[in-house]
């Protein structure tokens, strides 16, 4: 393994014990950065090392990503002239190290925490996080785009950078930038840095690579390369013959490079991406370049920190926990998440029938598939980050007889979203949707607040959206989805639910028909999903009813025009945007009808809900029962 023969000079380190930051505590921008001697970087990155696990460590946040970049950030500020060159962090959980370089230590101990910094890239937070990322593969696109800005306005010497790593690059939002980066030539200075954190490389071409990436990236290599072109182009078979020795001699250390040489695109590497000497050479050799070039450069997750590096899917986002010893489980049993309510769910009923094939765009342990996984491998499917092929792919499995069920969190969702229309429901395909997180999902802030499904979903002729309250309507919601010929969602939220034992049976209940909780008069509290205990204290306190709907869509609007009729106030609560949501198809079933009845919404406001836990978010929009009895106790008095 080529991981094997890195240079680990972080074995030494005691993350349990404070470290003198001799070098760090003078880093209070790049500047400072810049005055250091390449001799000094190793040793900075064992400190930076060091701060990230500790800081981390307190905050939670995503630890695994962020330690495998610490010499790829220094490397970067250090060579380019950032923030006039723009990097551009794909996803950005791998960001950290770069936050603290560029200003940002201090802020660190607000990482993910209301009114604090952003766990990804933020361009309000800093200059220099040139753009906002949190969904994946969307870098090279975004920094080609600056690129072509930069050679329009004459900017010649500004660089352009995407740090993507192995897996983004899966996405075909990244293939089709690569595809529009391959048509620009000289002139346009565009760097994708592949940071592979999953190369199996053999010891001799991990040392041949290195080689190789320091002669080819040499500013005598490539004129010669250019003078070559000149010179052999007007012989068509020549020129063949000599582009396919080059292909195939960088392709010896690198099957890689095949894939950017079909989009002509200059690749280098694999080089050790936490060999800081290497890493300053080969920067410094391509910053002198003036066209689009692909940098790889392999590393390990979790890099120092050996409980991340033996396992970094658990440390990839962590609560805090003690550096010196690791996360450590807890060993209470306590009441199952939303998510293992459907890991059991998806076995149980893959059990009984055949039928059944789960697919997931790279979430298989957020999603809660890893025991599905491991028993039905032949009826699984993790299509990495490609959520739009992810849709399709399960339209073509129900074409063909099959059962599909896509796991998919509601933010990834967003991304299917044309696929889902066109692909699916247009052609009323029997695809299942598990939409986990939907709602307010806290620390990762405001791309990954699943808020947005409900109103996307219930505008989409042919589907049906379920909204579950507790853990039995999850299970029971998740086999009448299953049982449906049409297309399906489940919509359920991110963490534990109340605590309702949900059974072993697959049975299903009536497709559009809420349930009635408590009968009262005056008001009557319409709860979708979640929400539905959040009213259900205040129903108690005013006297109200209260009501589980249930659907989304269809909605019960005998359930509705009922309560309109018997009650003077209705009040309706999701954990959904409130534009086009399921309190605006309430109103909308309330018009059709005739009927003229007071309304109130309580919901996700329009704007973006940023970072905090789930319960200071709440708190902060107004979806507490505290909230909602006083505003309804507002309305109820000025009717009055």
């Amino acid at each position: 393994m080529f991981k094997e023969h890195f240079n680990d000079p972080d074995a030494s380190i005691d993350f349990g014990e404070p470290m003198e930051y001799r070098l760090l505590d003078r880093i209070d921008g790049v500047e400072a950065l810049r005055e250091l001697s390449e001799e000094e970087l190793p040793e900075l990155a064992r400190e930076l090392r060091h701060f990230l696990v500790r800081s981390v460590a307190e905050t939670g946040g995503h630890l695994s990503s962020s330690l495998g970049a610490v010499e790829l950030s220094i490397a970067l500020h250090y060579v380019f002239n950032t923030p006039r060159d723009r990097i551009v962090w794909d996803v950005g959980h791998q960001a950290y190290a770069h936050k603290i370089l560029t200003g940002r230590r201090d802020a660190m101990k607000g990482l993910r925490k209301l009114n604090g910094i952003s766990g990804f890239p933020k361009p309000a937070e800093s200059p220099f996080d040139a753009f906002g990322t949190g969904h994946s593969s969307t870098s090279i696109s975004a920094a080609l785009g600056m690129a072509v800005a930069s050679h329009l306005e004459g900017e010649s010497d500004r660089w352009s950078i995407a740090v993507i790593g192995d897996g983004a690059i899966t996405g075909g939002m990244a293939i089709e930038a690569l595809n529009d980066s391959g048509v620009w030539k000289k002139g346009l200075k565009l760097l994708i840095i592949v940071n592979d954190n999953d190369c199996s490389i053999s010891p001799p071409a991990g040392a041949l690579s290195q080689h190789l990436a320091k002669i080819v990236s040499t500013q005598a290599f490539n004129s010669a390369r250019e003078m070559s072109k000149r010179m052999m182009k007007p012989i068509p078979r020549l020129w063949d013959v000599a582009k396919l020795f080059e292909r195939q001699t960088i392709g010896l250390v690198s099957p890689q490079s095949a894939l950017f040489g079909a989009f002509d695109i200059n690749y280098y590497g694999p080089i050790d991406g936490h060999d800081l000497a290497s890493l300053v050479k080969v920067l410094q050799n391509l910053r002198k370049m003036d066209r689009p070039l692909v940098l790889h450069v392999a590393t390990i997750k979790g890099k120092g920190y050996k409980p991340a590096e033996a396992d970094p899917t658990l440390y990839h986002g962590v609560s805090p926990f003690d550096p010196a010893v690791g996360i450590v489980p807890s060993g209470k049993k306590s009441k199952p998440t939303y998510t293992e309510v459907f890991g059991k769910w998806i076995c149980d009923m893959a059990e009984v029938d055949k039928r059944l094939y789960a697919i997931t765009p790279a979430m298989r342990e957020g999603s809660g598939l890893v025991e599905y996984a491991q028993r039905f491998p032949d009826r699984y499917r993790d299509v990495a980050i490609a959520e739009q092929h992810a849709v399709t792919y399960a339209a073509g499995l129900a074409c063909g007889g099959i059962k599909p069920v896509v796991a998919i969190y509601s933010t990834f969702l967003q991304r299917g979203l044309d696929q889902l229309i066109h692909d699916v429901a247009l052609q009323n395909l029997p695809v299942m949707f598990a939409i986990d997180r939907g709602g307010i999902v806290g620390a990762d802030g405001a791309t990954h607040q699943g808020v947005f499904d409900i109103a996307e979903l219930r505008s989409v002729p042919n589907m049906c959206v379920m909204t579950p309250s507790d853990e039995l309507e999850t299970r029971l919601m998740l086999s009448t989805a299953f049982q449906m010929d049409s297309p399906a969602a489940v919509r359920y939220p991110r963490g534990r639910g109340p605590g309702v034992e949900p059974g072993d049976d697959l049975a299903t209940i009536p497709v559009g028909v809420s349930r009635m909780l408590r009968e009262g008069s005056r008001v009557a509290f319409l709860g979708f999903g979640a929400m539905t205990n959040v009213l259900a204290p205040v129903a108690e306190a005013l006297g109200g009813t209260l009501i589980d709907m249930r659907f989304v869509k269809p909605l019960d609007r005998d359930a509705v025009l009922e309560a309109a009729v018997k009650h003077e106030l209705i009040v309706t609560a999701e954990e959904g945007v409130l534009m086009g949501g399921a309190g605006a198809a309430v109103m909308e079933a309330l018009s059709d009808a005739g009927v003229v009845c007071d309304v109130m919404r309580f919901g996700i406001p329009d704007t973006f809900i940023e970072q905090g836990t789930q319960a200071e978010l709440y708190e902060q929009i107004g979806l507490t029962p505290a909230a909602i009895e006083a505003k309804v106790r507002e309305r109820l008095e000025s009717n009055s």
